[in-house]
């Protein structure tokens, strides 16, 4: 039969190149592995080429006394690991018949160690129950697993169970200590090996094959039983890596009883404290929470550290975007610390959240209004040399007073600075820094001080890696240099911005990003495609937690878009509702003639918040006194505007414009009748135009100059 089979391949192959592929040799029987090794030994003439596959992990005795006769003939071994990422994209997307993004790919990558049938049956989980799926193990595989698990020894299950508990990385000294039988591991881990189980990494660390197999193993053990082993993992690292606070954090808090969680709590605290100097805010918030569950099962007595906890948990919410979570742990946390009436552990909850504010107005006003009498409660029992604390409550005063029409928050803010500075502490100075900008809009035009703050926090953060203070830093500067209309240098900080926010993984920071690509296009003159950019910006709002920016922010970044393209609304718009409306509101009734109403609104609009976009509220203010000739109006407007001439009004923002102030004046002092000084505003604005590279407004600078000339009353924004 072997004559004859070598016989009809010669002749075949005399005809052209042969490919003859023995697929799964380790499940071939010995007649299949004789033919092959005498197809081998006897070296059939001609372009023949003879593949044989097989698993290295299910060698077989006879095919093991195979590959030992097919060694004389020399052959080339092709060692075969997983596909590799990009492959397993490419996979995923043929099973899936659609695109994915990478980062599913690379958890099905890392999740299914690249072996083929494992990711396409993750993806074809991912497909049916989307991304969600992606920690879990998909019942095919499981089941595959579980078949080949069941060839190991018993004994050798029973340990590769408990290694599975230590994680997808194996510590081998460590897994001894809590098996208690140093020759039945070995022996364990050695058939584990065998069987592609598990992989060798370093001397005394293994690792398993496939996150998918670890998995199978550890949700296959109950969970009482998963406990049991949790703590004693955690009582072997104790003893032999004490320092490992992140594993112990782990351990601990899986063993999930009242004996071991004080020893929960406070290695959750140790290792929430490592990730935020790492800055790993995700990771911090898990750990956080870990910590505050540790105190809660551990029954109470702890109330410092629970709070402690707390406040870390509401620190790394607002960093990572949670902030209707982080506002609600907070105010629970500093109604607890005053009810307990000890004016130092109130001032060190209130003082723990020092995460940086970009936004001009309270999200939380009743919040707020409640954080600022406790503070200054607190600050009014603290003693005087407790000045690290006192400058933090100082700080926080001028954060929570943003908006604020009295002068408490400036006066808080720059004595937050000064103690600050005089104590050399980088920290402290930066949160200080952050309470100056909130209290630098007394005024209209004050992008030039801003920046001076941007730039310091900018330098000052990357030096000590205050990360969250960097970023800060430079989305303030995107504001201030927008002001001005210095584009370029605004580019600058949003690029340095979105590199921290990826890198870091600072969802918020993007929100600021993608508004400020939209305004980048208001100020190109190209309409159309920064009205889609601010719709598509504000999808990144809803449910930021921002109510401050989430609500009537896009109806204002449209309107003023509008006002661009044609001078007003259209006669049929309806103001949007929101908090922006009264400034709106006297425009749209204006344009459609109903003028007794427009001036009823004009009468009804309010005090404009001293915020960041002050300027485009004035200007508002301004077209609608225009249009209607309301003489005091338009003297009240001029008069506010006149500080912020050399700025683009709502710019400072980063989100939003109405184009140069210079423009708005000029139109206020051409209806005064102050033509001259009309004049000059619209010579400013033509240059404010070309260097904000505006055609637009370079345009509307010259048309009104041009009107101005001919005796033509009113230029035009």
């Amino acid at each position: 039969m072997h004559r004859a089979a070598a016989a009809h391949l010669a002749a075949t192959a005399a005809r052209g190149p042969v490919l003859l592929v023995f697929d799964d040799l380790h499940r071939a029987a010995e007649e299949t592995l004789d033919l092959l090794t005498a197809l081998v030994s006897d070296s059939v003439a001609g372009p023949v080429l003879l593949v044989g596959t097989y698993r290295a992990t299910e060698v077989s005795p006879g095919l093991t006394a195979a590959l030992a006769r097919f060694a004389g003939a020399e052959p080339t071994r092709v060692y075969v690991g997983g596909l590799p990422e990009a492959a397993t994209g490419e996979l995923v997307r043929a099973v899936l018949q659609r695109a994915v993004d990478p980062r599913t790919a690379q958890v099905i990558h890392r999740r299914s160690g690249g072996n083929p049938f494992f990711v396409r049956e993750l993806a074809r989980l991912v497909g049916t129950e989307g991304n969600a799926a992606l920690g879990a193990v998909p019942a095919g595989v499981r089941d595959v697993i579980r078949h080949r698990l069941a060839r190991l020894p018993q004994p050798a299950r029973a340990v590769l169970r408990q290694a599975a508990v230590l994680g997808r990385e194996i510590d081998v000294e460590v897994l001894t200590a809590v098996v208690g039988d140093a020759d039945g591991v070995v022996d364990a881990l050695e058939a584990a090996l065998a069987a592609g189980f598990l992989v060798e990494q370093q001397p005394g660390r293994l690792g398993f094959s496939h996150a998918l197999v670890r998995d199978t193993l550890y949700d296959d053990i109950s969970r009482p039983r998963r406990a049991r082993w949790h703590a004693a993992v955690a009582e072997a690292i104790e003893q032999l890596d004490p320092g490992d606070v992140g594993s112990l954090a782990h351990h601990f808090g899986r063993a999930e009883s009242r004996a071991t969680a004080v020893r929960a709590a406070r290695y959750a605290r140790a290792a929430a404290l490592l990730a935020e100097r790492g800055f790993a805010p995700h990771e911090a918030a898990r750990l956080w929470s870990e910590a505050v569950a540790a105190h809660d099962r551990a029954g109470g007595g702890e109330l410092r550290g629970r709070l402690e906890a707390v406040m870390g948990l509401v620190r790394a919410e607002a960093v990572t975007g949670r902030l209707e979570s982080a506002r609600k742990h907070r105010a629970e946390a500093v109604a607890t610390a005053e009810e307990l009436g000890d004016p130092q552990l109130t001032a060190e909850v209130i003082s723990a959240f020092d995460v940086p504010a970009s936004w001009t107005a309270n999200d939380d006003e009743g919040l707020s209004r409640r954080i600022v009498a406790a503070t200054e409660r607190t600050l009014a029992a603290l003693p005087e040399e407790q000045a690290v604390h006192r400058s933090r409550l100082l700080s926080t005063l001028a954060l929570e007073l943003r908006g604020d029409p009295g002068d408490r928050g400036e006066r808080a803010a720059r004595e937050a600075e000064a103690i600050a500075r005089r104590l050399a502490d980088p920290a402290l100075l930066a949160f200080a820094l952050n309470g100056r900008f909130m209290q630098s809009f007394a005024r209209a035009g004050t992008a030039p001080q801003r920046a001076r703050i941007g730039a310091e926090l900018v330098e000052l953060a990357a030096r000590h890696q205050l990360v969250t203070f960097e970023v800060l830093g430079h989305l303030i500067l995107i504001q201030a240099h927008s002001a001005r209309a210095d584009f370029a240098t605004a580019d600058a900080h949003a690029a340095a911005t979105d590199r921290l926010a990826e890198r870091y993984d600072i969802p918020l920071a993007g929100v600021f990003t993608r508004w400020y690509a939209a305004l980048r296009l208001t100020v190109a003159g190209r309409s159309a495609e920064a009205e889609a950019a601010y719709r598509a910006a504000s999808t990144l709002l809803a449910g930021s937690g921002m109510p401050g920016m989430e609500q009537g922010l896009l109806p204002l970044a449209l309107l003023c878009l509008r006002i661009q393209r044609g001078g007003r609304p259209e006669a049929d718009e309806q103001p949007d509702r929101g908090p922006y409306e009264p400034w709106a509101r006297p425009l749209v009734l204006l344009a459609a003639g109903r003028r007794d109403e427009a001036e009823a609104a004009v009468s009804a609009v309010p005090e404009s918040p001293r915020d960041l976009l002050y300027e485009a509220r004035t200007c508002l203010t301004a077209l609608a006194a225009v249009g209607l000739g309301d003489r005091p109006g338009m003297e009240r407007a001029y008069a506010r505007l006149r500080p912020a001439a050399g700025e683009l009004a709502g710019a400072g923002s980063g989100l939003l414009t109405l184009g140069p102030v210079a423009l708005h004046l000029g139109d206020l002092a051409a209806a005064l009748g102050k033509y001259g000084s009309a004049a000059g505003h619209y010579r400013q604005a033509l240059t404010i135009a070309g260097k904000a590279a505006a055609p637009h407004w370079t345009a509307a600078a010259c048309d009104a100059l041009d009107r101005l000339g001919s005796g033509q009353p009113g230029g035009g924004a």
